[in-house]
């Protein structure tokens, strides 16, 4: 069963300022008590007073997370170079015996072209390939006898190279998304590797969603 400071504990591991507000006590309690009352009744499932909010406020401890977010800042000021893709395509498959042979039949295409944009990300279910518009034609093509699930255009890639230690801190993608999800920018698609995290936008965004994640560098 989950108690009020549990509640409390997992909304506030979400809003880092409010994390250090709470360390710096210049946020009144009452307030964010009231503020958040609706968020810890939700994951209680049942109706609680404010003041027992507030109790519990008073008795939570901010900074064993707030060093882990200062940890995880200061890794971000170590990302490494970002890389913007723009003009790309997406489609999803639903996975079938031959969809390997597409697959296969792509890469030949387009391994000798530097200059294309692509990604394949397969699941249990279905197949994710994200690639430059300008290939969009051959990939219909090859693709053609496959169950298509969704196809978007207009799209952009956003790559941060990630620092060798990004493996042993938890909640480093929490961190870039709570930024990006801030901004009200909607995030297509992610795509990581073990040093690489990308995220496709739209790219009417995209100028937006890399102006934030430059920023997390300063």
């Amino acid at each position: 069963m989950v108690t009020i400071p549990q509640a409390i504990d997992k909304i506030l591991k979400q809003r880092p300022m409010l994390l250090e507000g709470l360390a710096q006590e210049i946020i009144n309690l009452s307030s964010l008590a009231r503020k958040i009352q609706p968020e810890v009744e939700e994951i209680l499932h049942k109706q609680i007073k404010t003041g027992a909010v507030v109790m519990a406020l008073k008795r939570f401890n901010p900074q064993p997370k707030i060093a882990l977010t200062r940890r995880i800042a200061s890794m971000v000021k170590n990302i490494g170079d970002i890389t913007v893709r723009s003009n790309l395509a997406s489609y999803t498959f639903l996975n079938s015996t031959a969809i390997t042979e597409a697959q296969a039949r792509l890469i030949r295409q387009i391994m000798t072209n530097n200059s294309i944009f692509y990604t394949i990300s397969q699941g249990v279910f279905e197949t994710t390939l994200i690639i430059s518009t300008s290939f969009a034609p051959q990939v219909e093509e090859i693709f053609k006898k496959e169950t298509i699930i969704s196809h978007a255009h207009d799209l952009s890639s956003i790559t941060l190279r990630l620092p060798p230690e990004n493996k042993k801190v938890p909640g480093l993608y929490h961190y870039i998304f709570s930024r990006i999800t801030w901004e009200g920018i909607n995030v297509y698609e992610v795509i990581s590797t073990t040093h690489e995290f990308s995220i496709i936008v739209n790219n009417t965004d995209v100028e937006e969603a890399f102006s934030v994640l430059k920023n997390l560098k300063n």
